[in-house]
């Protein structure tokens, strides 16, 4: 199989901008291949959830370009046009230790060509290296400034220290991010990696001061914490028994924006907020449950919210 990029069928509801590549994943049991990068994988588990959904990114006309376009396609996700653009697809390579967390290794080249936004989605969302590397992160800034007014705009940094300069260039990046987005979503460890000197709540409010309107910040077993200018909500998290997290923080982005497409008229009210981050705690739930980027179904997740 060749991998070709597709004409996306109007209209779509989230084009999601950012990297994929193929995770090279190493543990007890040996190596094994999956598609992977955490923009891709929202978008994956978007179009597992019925999100008609489009990924714009650069992958390369080889075998594991052609292994993720395929992966895509199986989940009704559209591989936006100029998306095979890369020399070579990327890798990263994880090392799953004793309690499943990952620790990884990239090989990665990030370049996009200059472009305008090529859909008007109601969502549009990005993260990852993909906002810090360059000289693609230059043009992922510039379709997210096209964006302003236009739909809504989500972020998830999902911070790999390995890839970044110093913390100060990081965090400059970060935050000339932050302005042009209505939700950003981040880990407990990106906060603290980011602002080490802040609590979680902390730096919720100043990622609402700096401009986005609601802040996430996911925390493992204990739950997520909601955040608006005048709400914070903290959501347990779901019960579950751990094969590794390398889906959870994904499946959970993608849960979260499938939520914020569905809210209705309500906007963010507690009620909203808290149904939301429930929806997106159960996606992550059943994503370490099984091993790999492996988020759940739409039957899957209303299942799962029934119990």
């Amino acid at each position: 199989m060749t991998g070709t990029a597709s004409h996306a069928p109007e209209p779509l509801d989230v084009v999601v901008v950012g990297e994929a590549l193929i995770d090279i994943v190493q543990s007890a049991d040996g190596q094994k291949e999956f598609p992977g990068g955490s923009p891709a994988n929202v978008a994956y588990g978007l179009g597992l959830l019925d999100v008609k959904t489009g990924l714009l990114t650069a992958i390369g006309r080889d075998e594991r370009g052609d292994a993720i376009a395929a992966h895509l396609q199986r989940a009704g996700v559209v591989l936006l046009p100029g998306s095979m653009s890369a020399g070579k697809t990327a890798t990263a390579t994880a090392r799953i230790t004793a309690d499943g967390s990952a620790d990884y290794t990239f090989d990665i080249d990030w370049a996009l060509a200059p472009l305008a936004l090529p859909y008007a989605p109601r969502i549009l969302h990005t993260g990852s290296i993909a906002t810090f590397l360059e000289p693609g992160a230059s043009v992922v800034r510039s379709l997210l400034e096209q964006a302003q007014g236009g739909c809504m705009v989500t972020y998830d940094p999902n911070i790999r220290p390995d890839l970044l300069g110093s913390h100060h260039e990081a965090l400059s990046l970060f935050e000339e991010m932050v302005p042009l987005t209505d939700v950003v979503k981040m880990s407990g460890s990106d906060a603290r990696w980011l602002y080490p000197g802040k609590s979680l709540e902390e730096t919720a409010n100043h990622l609402l001061a700096l401009g986005t309107g609601l802040a996430v910040v996911t925390q493992g077993v204990r739950g997520a914490l909601m955040a608006t200018r005048d709400i914070h909500i903290n959501v347990p998290a779901v019960p579950a028994t751990v094969a590794d997290t390398i889906g959870a923080g994904d499946s959970f982005t993608a849960a979260l924006i499938m939520g914020l497409l569905l809210r209705g008229s309500d906007g963010m009210a507690p009620t909203v907020l808290e149904r939301i981050g429930t929806i997106a705690s159960m996606a992550a739930s059943i994503a370490v449950g099984r091993s790999g980027a492996n988020p759940p179904t739409h039957r899957e997740l209303l299942v799962g919210m029934a119990r």
